[in-house]
């Protein structure tokens, strides 16, 4: 079950803010990394760039429990918190949607060396906690 953003976070969500997602490791340990990200108003989801090689999805494959933390860099106590589960793993084969965050991000567009195992996650957002 989604929940709405209330309006008053939206920013947080719309703006090229940095954020820290949090997985689960395979020890049952938190495993939080600072990670680039897009809200998805249409679908109320939150995506990220990723690559099929690393921890961070070997972790979401064996339990899709996730949370993404955002802090105004304006405010730093002010902050939201995100908590849901993968929905979904996209290919993005030619790291295009990585080379959009890049744009979103204020960076020039260039090729990764991982662009061929880039992939999109896709999470829900299940539970909202900030102020």
């Amino acid at each position: 079950m989604t929940v709405e953003i209330p309006e008053k976070l939206l920013p947080l969500f719309t703006a090229a803010n940095d954020g820290s997602l949090g997985t689960v490791g395979p020890t049952g340990a938190p495993q939080v990394s600072p990670m680039w990200f897009e809200y998805d108003a249409a679908t109320n989801t939150l995506r990220f760039t990723h690559t099929s090689q690393r921890q961070k999805y070997r972790n979401l494959q064996r339990n899709p429990a996730m949370s993404f933390a955002i802090m105004d860099p304006a405010k730093p106590t002010r902050y939201v918190e995100a908590r849901g589960r993968l929905l979904e793993v996209i290919s993005d084969a030619g790291g295009d949607y990585y080379k959009h965050l890049q744009e979103r991000y204020g960076f020039k567009r260039y090729d990764s060396p991982d662009d061929d195992v880039r992939v999109i996650l896709v999470m829900s957002i299940e539970k909202l906690v900030g102020q």
